[in-house]
């Protein structure tokens, strides 16, 4: 590509990319603020009810079930469709069953089924939401601001995500936690309506090809083939699984057993927010040329929390560690959608992002819903030790992967492409293999 060239993408693409950048880091700000105290909320509301740990595992799994089940359709709709529909269409789902939820427990109707079948629309939604989210916001940034870009909209995510979770924590120490799922399905309707603005003419039309099936097949021949992108995913399907049970069963637990209930807990995970905070702050101006060297190291504190709930470290400890664990996850985090950008085709982002979540979660819920029985089998501190060895195992493995060691950023601007219909699109169309949602 020319500079005349590569200006003229970016003068282009500069009048969408503020106004669509913007409006994403408003709406992530707002959902940011509701989640982070809802997903303490949930587990509370689960114990308050008469619960134990193994039912606290059994509504996080029931979220993360369908969110695993949907991902890859939805990372192919999102690719099909435009984004910003797609995007509104799962926050309307997250805002109706979130208000449910919150109704059912404010008005102690709430049942173990009922909380489950909620939670699992909501993993629903998620499945659509994060691809069409992940690809609008990596088209919305130009290749030479992209890393500046994403550390931002992760640091304002994140500086939110300070208050959601320790105002969560403090108002279901003071009221029920139904309020504060009540706030999360607000806080949906407020950023889906926001998302409704976004300008996608920007990005160019697909022209008709393949059904979802070839544009699945896609996706996968886009991830097989790079080996950084498959060893990372793989190492994120256990790193998410054992850092989903360990603050999503366990946290709560030993918070409820050890510190003294959900508000030394929202401190805790507040201090993980302020970490982030800092991270996206330095990766604003730090650009490690070997991203995913760099990215990779950083995902050996992810190890930390687990090990201090294991001991367990008192409040300041454990607010400690969760800060410096936050620093690390946005290293990585900014390094992995900085990677993303800069080597997958624009018209392929929702798909391969699906593919990515598709790894990251595919264990959650066997891990969400095995948390209880481990813990009854060895004992709550030894399955947090468990987990522990677990992340920092997979981490060293990934490491003997060259191309995890050496990919190395790049200052070009993407260029998007009008994508062509493959011949084996036309094939599985004349096959008849999966019908048109383009």
């Amino acid at each position: 590509m020319t500079s005349a060239s590569t200006s003229s993408s970016a003068g282009h693409r500069s009048l969408p990319a503020g106004r669509n950048f913007g409006l994403l880091t408003a709406a992530a700000i707002i959902t940011s603020l509701g989640t982070n105290g809802a997903l303490i909320a949930a587990a509370f509301a689960v114990l308050e009810s008469g619960g134990d740990g193994g039912d606290v595992g059994l509504v996080a799994a029931a979220r993360t079930a369908p969110l695993v089940l949907f991902l890859l359709i939805g990372g192919a709709v999102a690719d099909r469709l435009p984004r910003h529909r797609v995007m509104v269409a799962a926050n309307t789902l997250n805002f109706l069953s979130q208000a449910a939820f919150a109704w059912l427990v404010l008005t102690g109707e709430a049942q173990l089924w009922h909380m489950m079948l909620l939670t699992g629309l909501c993993g629903i939604g998620q499945a659509f939401f994060g691809p069409a989210s992940e690809g609008m916001l990596m088209s919305s940034v130009s290749g030479e601001q992209a890393a500046r870009a994403f550390a931002f909209f992760r640091m304002s995510m994140h500086g939110a995500a300070i208050g959601g979770a320790a105002l969560g924590g403090a108002m279901i120490a003071a009221m029920d936690p139904g309020w504060v799922l009540a706030v999360d399905a607000a806080a949906f309707a407020v950023a889906g309506a926001l998302r409704a603005f976004l300008d996608v003419s920007h990005i160019p039309a697909r022209l008709p090809g393949g059904g979802l099936l070839a544009d699945l097949r896609d996706g996968w021949h886009e991830v097989v083939g790079r080996p950084w992108l498959w060893a990372v995913v793989l190492q994120f399907s256990v790193v998410v699984a054992v850092v989903g049970a360990a603050e999503a069963v366990y946290g709560p637990l030993v918070a409820r057993d050890e510190l003294g209930g959900a508000r030394p807990w929202g401190f805790a995970l507040a201090a993980f927010g302020v970490g982030t905070l800092g991270g996206a702050l330095l990766m604003t101006r730090w650009k490690p040329r070997r991203l995913l060297l760099a990215g990779t190291l950083c995902v050996f504190p992810l190890a930390l929390p687990s090990a201090g709930l294991a001991i367990p470290l008192p409040v300041a400890g454990l607010c400690a560690v969760m800060f410096v664990t936050g620093i690390a996850i946005e290293v990585f985090g900014v390094s992995w959608m900085t990677a993303l950008h800069q080597e997958i085709p624009e018209e392929k982002l929702s798909r391969v992002s699906a593919y990515d979540w598709f790894g990251s979660v595919a264990m959650v819920p066997l891990a969400t819903a095995a948390a209880g029985p481990v813990e009854s089998l060895v004992g709550r501190s030894e399955a947090l030790w468990g987990c522990a060895a677990l992340i920092v195992l997979v981490t060293g493995g990934v490491l003997f992967v060259p191309d995890v060691r050496n990919l190395t950023r790049r200052t070009t601007v993407k260029k998007i492409s009008v994508p062509e219909p493959s011949r084996e699109s036309e094939s599985a169309d004349a096959e008849g293999a999966v019908g048109g949602l383009g």
